[in-house]
């Protein structure tokens, strides 16, 4: 399953493209448009939608680079709280950093930073400094008065017309944010106010690939995206605006349909007449659904992200990230389509082996840690752990020796290379723990290769288990977990702390 694909890039691109440039040219060629979901690296959509380009809606936003500039917007909540990117690790303040450099690489440049609802937060600011002084311009947006129910004082010089209006100089505006309730649609509302007050017709537009509007409302890859945003509570709906207007179904989500009313009356009185949406359908421009080749194979795919879900909000249920309710919403998602936690191939292996573990006296001070891993080819590789290293590094040295064809007996590491390492955690920097984590083992294996041909080979494997599922029987250390998520796997893991320390590292 890993290599077939069930989307086409190419066809999605070309469907995309023109649809945002009709769009465009329905406002006198200004249209702000609001990029929801991650502008880089979707990896949710790449999983559900085998075959997706997790960098497609960038290559999108290159053919546009011509006509287009480009908002970042950051809620000034989000900054204080230091609010995760879970996927890779980071605080939403060093995602805005690393999108902004990311988008240079890819030939675009950001206009400007919009930090909304801004009150003078210690961090916000300093953020902001951090911004100026490397010569990107900042917005400070604060909260709209009157928002959401006085639109009167919303649109007026005390509400939208508070904000600073942001120049911008070509037809499309992509406004973009990480994460969700970055600001973006009223930074959007507060241009179109400036702009018609000036005697600019604007308008606005929608870009958000999941839910996909045109699949039906209990479609697999549509659950996937509601066991993605449990944590906050969204789900999706039919959307009752676009069943009145058309008597057509199409699956919007809660937020978007609740807000609605408001969004359509916001826009008839900046624009002093009748909006040409009658529903949120209405407003979005994706075209994803359009591009899905095999609706089999993203079924499955689907199922298979609502088990990835689960797991993950089990763990960050034990850690204290989220409450039960977003534990028994997934729960209660995965029983709607009937998957169980046991459908992904690698919990059972990884549990077995944990249990072989314990069974043959091995482990690590009484804890016995299993992981498996599923390869490309469809076989499954275990590992364990022992008091030489984690059962996560275990189990890429298993990974890589079986795709190089290596006899288990032979060793990819140095006992002496080893053992300095041990030595310098325990004599030198004072750690408890010294059996090695993934990066650790990475760290060692590099070494290894420059002087072993063998280790060599190996390495050069590490490339070939990126999109690979990875269980394991214990929440990963912060070494395990950095280590796999730069080699690309597919991570879930049992909610179990493989030490009784409340501070692992």
């Amino acid at each position: 399953m890993m290599n077939k694909t069930g989307f086409d890039n190419e066809r999605y691109l070309a469907q995309q493209t023109e649809a945002i440039l009709k769009r465009v040219e329905k406002y006198d060629n200004k249209l702000y448009l609001e990029f929801g979901g991650k502008l880089l690296y979707d990896y949710h959509a790449a999983r559900v939608l085998p075959g997706y380009d997790p960098n497609v809606k960038m290559r999108l936003l290159q053919k546009l680079r011509d006509r287009a500039d480009v908002l970042l917007c950051i809620y000034a909540g989000d900054i204080e709280k230091r609010k995760l990117r879970a996927d890779f690790g980071i605080t939403y303040d060093v995602d805005a950093l690393k999108l902004i450099d990311d988008l240079a690489d890819w030939g675009v440049a950001v206009t400007g930073v919009v930090i909304t609802r801004f009150d003078e937060q210690a961090s916000a600011r300093v953020f902001k400094n951090k911004l100026e002084r490397r010569g990107i311009r900042v917005y400070t947006h604060r909260f709209t008065r009157g928002y959401p129910t006085d639109v009167d004082l919303i649109v007026s010089d005390e509400g939208y017309g508070a904000n600073e209006h942001i120049e911008t100089g070509r037809p499309l505006v992509i406004v973009t944010g990480p994460g969700p309730g970055s600001g973006k649609l009223a930074t959007c509302l507060s241009q179109l106010y400036h702009d018609h007050k000036s005697g600019h017709r604007s308008g606005y537009a929608k870009f958000e690939t999941f839910p996909i509007w045109n699949l039906p409302l209990k479609h697999p890859v549509n659950v996937a995206y509601e066991a993605a945003t449990a944590d906050i509570g969204d789900f999706n709906l039919v959307d009752p605006f676009h069943v009145e207007a058309y008597g057509q179904f199409s699956v919007n989500y809660n937020r978007d349909v609740e807000v609605f009313p408001v969004v359509k009356r916001i826009l008839e009185k900046i624009t002093h007449q009748q909006s040409l949406y009658l529903s949120p359908t209405d407003m979005g421009v994706n075209c994803a659904g359009f591009a899905i080749t095999d609706d089999v194979l993203i079924r499955e795919a689907a199922k298979q992200e609502l088990v990835r879900r689960y797991f993950r909000y089990r763990c960050e249920y034990a850690l204290g990230f989220v409450d039960k309710d977003t534990v028994q919403r997934a729960e209660l998602l995965m029983k709607e389509l009937g998957v169980e936690a046991e459908n992904r191939l690698v919990v059972i292996p990884a549990r077995q082996a944990g249990e072989e573990a314990r069974e043959n006296g091995k482990g690590n001070n009484g804890v016995f840690c299993g992981a498996a891993i599923e390869l490309p080819d469809g076989s499954i590789v275990t590992g364990k752990n022992s008091p030489l290293m984690h059962a996560a590094s275990s189990l890429i040295l298993n990974a890589i020796k079986t795709l190089a064809e290596v006899p288990d007996r032979i060793h990819l590491l140095s006992p002496a290379i080893i053992d300095s390492i041990r030595n310098l955690k325990q004599n030198i920097l004072g750690a408890k723990a010294v059996s090695l984590d993934v990066e650790e083992v990475l760290i060692c294996l590099s070494i290894n290769a420059s002087t072993n041909p063998t280790a060599q080979i190996a390495l050069e494997k590490l490339t070939e288990i990126r999109g690979c599922e990875v269980h394991l029987t214990h929440i990963p250390t912060p070494g395990d977990e950095m280590g796999l998520r730069r080699l690309g796997v597919n991570l879930t893991s049992d909610p179990t702390f493989s030490s009784k320390n409340l501070f692992v590292h």
